[in-house]
């Protein structure tokens, strides 16, 4: 017998893959499967399972096959089964027996989070598969010979087009296919403008150059890599409209998150747009727009891109890491027209590619509608999953805080002050993952952003995601 993936959209309410071999047939190997599930946290405490006809239907088995290997489990107090509630995952700090205890990871200490409430990771469990591979399979049966060997380092000609028209839709970008040049994402784009991590960029010394205007808080990843490129960055303030770009003086370039300031949200206040593009006119200099996730938007109108005020001012940067899935590694950079070449020079004849088969696939993708049917799903599923995490707080902790929630993938909780390094503490000895609001600020930047939390609601599968938010409610602090 081979590998299944249970789908019935009942009880468990995401996939589920279930290695159905080994000795005993297949009412023993329905039983292992089910029990080593349970064991590895693929199935939480508390989830119930599909009832017997659904599961039976998606693994194509008998009934009985499935009632039994419940009913074994029942019994060795894998799962309960009570009249009117289904079956479902025992409740319980460790297994009856036949299992191997995974302890709670304290600091320092390997393996993975219990509950994963980190920032800017999707929901792994909707991806969506079928689509996906009916667009793969499209485009690789469609793709001229061409494209199987030697190809443009700007990237297909097919997914350019059709970013083209998907942005100018969907974001108010203004450009054309030869403008569009495809990476693996943002951080390899930017190390292709300030030339470090290729192997032509350092002799090439980088497109752009520092000083660089960045906002007070940020990711620290990019900040590391910038500094390893020989860029000195330089904080903006922030206040509720976004970045305090009248701060800004000499710098040759400024890097924004407009759509949803990362992470406090928010977006950039219009009279700030417009000021930051007239200070890049004045001084020469270049924006570079983070739209890590521009889709996302819930209690409020989208905000179109920045780069649609002046596309020769502006470098639009955007990728499917937040609305896909990071493992496809695409993304792509909409450039003025005199960065192209500099950026593709750079980029070097072979170096850097993000991979064809997955380009053509993800033009098939956006072309069909797959990719906005996906995108309108998940913005549902986030939404809802925020109001969850929002009434949960106020029933819970109504004297935590919740702000910039209105889009994006997270939520800061505002803490009563000093108790965010011992709740981040907490936190992991309780195996939650997650970060302090402090992880994000410039080392530079203003000290009084006050104490919080960073909290991702996209991650977790459905059916581990109440489990999360109980679990985080148990470590904030008192008020």
């Amino acid at each position: 017998m081979t590998d299944s993936w249970v789908n019935s959209g009942e009880g468990i309410g995401a996939d589920l893959l279930l290695e159905l071999s080994g000795p005993g047939g297949r009412r023993a190997a329905l039983t292992r499967a089910l029990r080593e599930a349970v064991r590895s946290g693929r199935l939480a405490p508390g989830a119930r399972l599909p009832p017997y006809r659904s599961l039976a239907a998606d693994l194509g088995v008998a009934r009985n096959t499935v009632a039994d290997a419940y009913a074994e489990l029942v019994a060795e107090g894998w799962l309960t089964a009570r009249q009117g509630s289904g079956t479902r995952v025992a409740e319980r700090a460790e297994p009856l027996r036949h299992a191997v205890r995974t302890p709670v990871q304290a600091p320092g200490r390997t393996g993975g989070p219990r509950h994963d409430l980190r920032q800017g990771t999707p929901d792994a469990s909707a991806f969506p598969r079928t689509a996906w591979a009916a667009s793969y399979r499209r485009a690789v049966q469609a793709a001229p010979s061409e494209a199987f060997g030697p190809g443009d380092p700007a990237g297909r000609r097919e997914l350019r087009e059709t970013l083209t028209e998907y942005l100018a839709r969907a974001r108010g970008v203004r450009t054309e296919p030869d403008r569009i040049v495809i990476c693996s994402g943002f951080a390899h784009a930017l190390r292709l403008l300030f030339g470090r991590g290729t192997r032509e960029g350092p002799a090439a010394g980088g497109v752009l150059r520092g000083p660089l205007g960045v906002e007070a808080y940020g990711l620290g990843f990019h900040r590391e890599l910038l500094a390893a490129a020989g860029v000195r960055t330089v904080p903006l303030p922030l206040d509720e409209h976004g970045a305090r770009v009248d701060a800004l003086g000499r710098e040759r370039a400024v890097l924004l998150t407009p759509a949803h300031q990362f992470p406090t949200g928010g977006p950039l206040h219009p009279e700030r747009r417009a000021a930051v593009i007239d200070w890049a006119r004045v001084q020469g200099a270049v924006v570079l727009e983070d739209d890590y996730d521009g889709e996302f938007r819930y209690d409020r109108r989208p905000v179109g891109a920045l780069q649609g005020l002046d596309p020769e001012r502006v470098i639009y940067l955007g990728s499917v890491s937040k609305s896909l899935s990071p493992a496809l590694r695409l993304g792509w950079m909409v450039l003025p027209e005199r960065y192209v070449e500099p950026v593709l020079a750079v980029k070097g004849e072979r170096e850097g590619w993000a991979s064809v088969l997955d380009q053509l696939a993800l033009a098939d993708f956006v072309a069909c509608g797959s990719y906005d049917r996906h995108v309108r799903r998940m913005r549902q599923r986030y939404r809802r999953r925020r109001d969850r995490l929002v009434a949960a707080l106020a029933a819970r902790a109504p004297h935590v805080g919740v702000t910039g929630i209105a889009a994006g993938l997270h939520a800061v909780l505002r803490l009563p002050p000093g108790t965010e390094a011992s709740t981040v503490k907490a936190a992991a000895w309780q195996g939650i993952a997650l970060d302090g609001l402090a992880a994000f600020r410039h080392p530079h930047g203003p000290t009084d952003g006050g104490d919080g939390l960073v909290v991702g609601y996209a991650a977790p599968a459905e059916h581990a995601y109440g489990a999360a938010l109980e679990a985080l409610c148990g470590v904030l602090p008192p008020e």
